[in-house]
């Protein structure tokens, strides 16, 4: 029995594998409605309604961390089983086939193809990408359901993915959705690709913005 069917909330783990604001999430979660524990325990992560996947630092240290705490497992497990996944930063990144950084490669966990590598820059921006975007959702984004377009959520990084390119080729799948920001160039800032979704920015530093997005992901558990 998980958590929810206790006391009506939906059960959250967020989990921890050593390389992300933990506390942050656990703060922001439990404001939008969420029960919420932090672990990287497998039956834990395995058992809640959603799992949380945090990131901050280099792609190839996260990796490394994630496969340690047997997240890749965990992640690929619940995935399979169309339960929901969510990653943040560069939680988001290491869903990606490779991420390439100071020019060390490092795989990913191949969820979706593409390549993580440096956010375009010029003299009117610069990297580190770190303070307030707006993102480009598409209209049927259930993510930032009921949140103006020129909303403002808070990004802190210095690589992205520039390009998608997952191919949906059966009709009856729908394909994935896709949002955007710009930073000297277009960014991906945010899936929602069946159960996993992401977002290239940090839901739980964003404010009221912030937590209105992480209540629709609570409620699509």
């Amino acid at each position: 029995m998980t958590m929810s069917a206790v006391n009506g909330k939906k059960s959250v783990v967020v989990f921890d594998y050593g390389f992300g604001n933990v506390r942050s999430a656990e703060r922001a979660l439990e404001r939008a409605g969420a029960d919420v524990e932090i672990t990287g325990d497998y039956d834990k992560a395995m058992a809640a309604d959603g799992l949380l996947v945090p990131g901050v630092g280099a792609f190839a240290s996260c990796m490394e961390g994630l496969v340690q705490a047997r997240g890749h497992w965990v992640i690929g497990r619940r995935l399979a089983g169309g339960r929901p996944v969510m990653g943040i930063c560069v939680g988001m990144q290491i869903l990606f086939s490779r991420g390439i950084e100071h020019g060390r490669e490092a795989e990913g966990l191949d969820e979706w193809p593409g390549t993580v590598g440096p956010l375009a820059h010029d003299a009117a921006h610069p990297v580190p990408h770190m303070g307030w975007n707006t993102v480009e959702a598409p209209a049927d984004s259930r993510l930032f359901a009921g949140l103006p377009a020129d909303e403002r959520y808070y990004f802190v990084h210095s690589y992205a993915v520039h390009d998608w390119e997952l191919e949906t080729a059966n009709p009856a799948l729908k394909p994935p959705v896709v949002s955007w920001t710009a930073h000297a160039d277009r960014f991906v800032s945010a899936v929602e690709n069946g159960p996993l979704w992401a977002t290239q920015f940090h839901p739980e530093k964003s404010g009221d913005a912030g937590a209105q997005l992480l209540k629709n992901w609570i409620e699509s558990l």
